[in-house]
């Protein structure tokens, strides 16, 4: 069992920047592949951006320029830098992995991960 554990959340105003992390266990953690996935209330869960176990990112086309996903293998731990934030990026975001992932493409389906965090909310202001 991957237990994942977001944090760094808050609240700014619109064209400021927050940065998320994500902490998970496990002793493979470099063979993961990890992404962070956000929803709003009323919306779908959707993905923002991934990082598979070569570093390769993939991001959601809203967020390209803005936000960088990066990973600490050192630490077990994911980060997610927003830059430039907007109100519609308000949302709870969640962090999700998935083990013994050898996939060189990144995702941003939720089914293919395994594991998700309970989530840390992120309230853009205008």
């Amino acid at each position: 069992q991957v237990q994942v554990v977001e944090s760094g959340g808050g609240s700014v105003q619109a064209g400021g920047s927050l940065r998320l992390s994500c902490a998970a266990s496990g002793d493979s953690y470099s063979k993961y592949c990890v992404a962070w996935f956000r929803q709003a209330p009323g919306k779908e869960r959707e993905g923002v951006a991934s990082i598979n176990r070569y570093a390769t990112p993939t991001y959601k086309d809203s967020v390209k320029g803005r936000f960088t996903i990066s990973r600490d293998n050192s630490k077990n731990t994911l980060y997610l830098q927003m830059n430039s934030l907007k109100p519609e990026d308000s949302a709870m975001y969640y962090c999700a992995a998935e083990v013994a992932c050898y996939r060189t493409s990144g995702s941003l389906a939720p089914a293919q991960y395994n594991y998700f965090g309970q989530g840390t909310q992120v309230t853009v202001s205008s």
